[in-house]
């Protein structure tokens, strides 16, 4: 589109349902931003609230015969600024595209990508099934941004990610052609494997209007174990002990600001002196989950183990689980965030927390770390006072020390809440000119215009 011509939105219009377009300058002013608040983010030509794949068609082949930038938001949830607008863009929301459908016996759901997580788990439920991606924000986070970021979640250590569950989706190209990629079969190998393509390109590739999960049977109640450390290596060579010769449902890391946080919230009685802390569960048969818990009990107490405590009632077991989930909103209390999501090899995982820790102290710059630590995926939280801008400064440089960090320790930049914006000037570093290049053939041969989410990723 010519700069300066404002295409006329009446044909777009007519070709939607009646309120699913949005101009009004205050309606679209709640589409601009993702929870990673990016300071850049534009303000939108319009907003299409999607009810189908047929409306998401209508907007993309618009946008295509005008030149003009399409980005694709679902609940708006994401940390890494993906689903942030661009200035004269058109933002297709999927937050109407809510349909599902439970098969029990293919034991798959088809559902549509403006459904919550938490949504989807209830529902699969009702059949005695489960889905078991289950990001922190799983009550507020949709389907559509999970797949879009291959999201993980606490569970991730023994049932995997996002990707392990999709079996199949509709997506629409940056022509408006929609095509269906997979089904409800566990095997499938015909062909390129495009459905795992799609999983993860943060709608830079096209956008996704109809997900097939794969489900499991209801899990088993879990038994918990929560161990505190007097240090973080302590902590960290648990973990290793733990991960080399089992597989827990569960093993969560908390260090020191991030348990004060959640004390400071909750008072549920955490020890504020404890440098770490883990939340461990075993989701194995009657028996054989207190086996688990008993061996997970002595590599703590082996690792220097300040504290051990172990329980089989599911809901003082939950309240340790929701204590790790609610870390992030806790630290958000002490101000602004710059939330990083570095993993490396578990090995490493000591090398990066207390490496996080000296770049702390260098940029006197508080920096909270949580992590999926069975996985080395850990969560840098830099909190910072977005008033100061000396702080702010020091804030920002200890973002791209960590990053580099990371790499370094053999690990990647984002384990779980992509690249988007945010991260993009550290791609290259990670992936190499050769991977890279490779990532932008991929990119324009799907894309040739260039206006699928610009400036996202790649």
């Amino acid at each position: 589109m010519p700069t300066g011509v404002v295409p006329d939105l009446d044909a777009l219009m007519q070709s939607l349902p009646d309120d699913s377009l949005v101009v009004e300058p205050d309606r679209m002013a709640n589409y601009r931003w993702d929870r990673a608040h990016d300071p850049d983010a534009g303000m939108p030509l319009a907003v299409v609230r999607a009810t189908c794949t047929e409306d998401v068609q209508a907007a993309v082949r618009f946008a295509s015969a005008h030149g003009i930038p399409v980005v694709t938001r679902g609940a708006g949830t994401g940390l890494s600024g993906g689903s942030s607008a661009v200035d004269g863009c058109i933002v297709v929301s999927t937050e109407r595209m809510r349909a599902i459908e439970v098969d029990p016996n293919t034991r798959t759901a088809t559902v549509g990508p403006g459904l919550m997580n938490g949504e989807v788990k209830a529902a699969v439920a009702e059949h005695g099934l489960w889905y078991p991606p289950d990001p922190s924000s799983f009550e507020i986070c949709s389907i559509g941004g999970n797949v879009a970021t291959n999201a993980g979640g606490l569970c991730c250590a023994k049932y995997g990610v996002t990707t392990d569950y999709v079996l199949g989706m509709t997506v629409v190209l940056a022509d408006g052609t929609a095509v269906e990629l997979g089904g409800p079969r566990l095997k499938d190998v015909a062909g390129l494997s495009l459905t795992k393509l799609f999983v993860g390109s943060e709608g830079t590739l096209g956008i996704i209007t109809r997900v097939v999960l794969r489900l499991l049977p209801a899990p088993r109640i879990p038994a918990t174990l929560v161990a505190t450390f007097g240090t973080l290596e302590a902590a960290c060579t648990a973990v290793l002990a733990i991960t080399r010769r089992m597989r827990p449902s569960m093993l969560e890391f908390m260090d020191k600001a991030s348990i004060n946080a959640v004390e400071d919230m909750t008072r549920m009685g955490l020890d504020r002196d404890a440098e770490a802390l883990l939340v461990m569960q075993s989701d194995e048969p009657t028996g054989f989950a207190a086996v688990e818990i008993a061996a997970m009990a002595k590599f703590c107490e082996a690792s220097g183990a300040t504290e051990v405590f172990s329980t089989d009632d599911p809901d003082e077991g939950e309240a340790f689980v929701t204590a790790r989930r609610i870390a992030i909103p806790a630290i958000e209390r002490r101000g602004s965030l710059l939330l990083e999501d570095v993993g490396v090899p578990v090995p490493r995982l000591g090398d990066l927390v207390m490496g996080i820790a000296t770049i702390s102290r260098a940029h006197d710059v508080e920096i909270a770390v949580i992590a999926h630590a069975a996985d080395g995926n850990t969560h840098p939280l830099i909190v910072f006072d977005p008033m100061d801008a000396e702080q702010k400064s020091r804030a920002q440089a200890a973002y791209g020390e960590v990053m580099e960090l990371a790499v370094g320790l053999g690990g990647t930049i984002t384990g779980e809440h992509g690249v988007g914006r945010l991260k993009k000037p550290w791609l290259g570093l990670y992936l190499g000119d050769d991977v890279m290049a490779l990532n932008r053939r991929i990119k324009n041969a799907l894309d040739p215009d260039g206006i699928l989410n610009p400036g996202c990723v790649l």
